[in-house]
């Protein structure tokens, strides 16, 4: 069992920024890789960066040179930065987790936290 707990969504103006956290717990030791998607009301859950065990980043093409992500082992702490922020970055980020238990590659999932870009 894996546990995250997202933090630092707000509201921004367009062309700020703010870092979200993800804190997990639990059998961290099995987590594989570790990011974030977010969610708009009527549209799908979308990519937006996950990192792997081993440190390499996988950016959705919209966040490219102005999103990134970072991952603290020790602390078992996910961060994205998120700069030049636009209203279409508006929806609800979740912290994901794809986690190895038992030969299977099982998600994990936050309870999300809200960003709002203004205009």
């Amino acid at each position: 069992q894996v546990q995250l707990v997202e933090s630092g969504g707000g509201l921004v103006q367009a062309g700020g920024s703010l870092r979200l956290s993800c804190a997990a717990s639990g059998s961290t030791n099995s987590i594989h890789t570790i990011g974030w998607y977010r969610h708009v009301v009527g549209k799908q859950r979308e990519l937006v960066a996950v990192i792997g065990s081993g440190g390499s980043p996988n950016y959705a093409e919209f966040v490219k040179g102005r999103f990134t992500i970072s991952r603290d082992n020790a602390r078992n702490t996910v961060f994205l930065q998120m700069n030049s922020l636009r209203p279409e970055d508006t929806a609800v980020y979740y912290c994901y987790a794809d986690v190895l238990q038992w030969g299977t590659h099982i998600p994990y999932w936050g309870q999300g936290t809200q960003v709002t870009v203004s205009s």
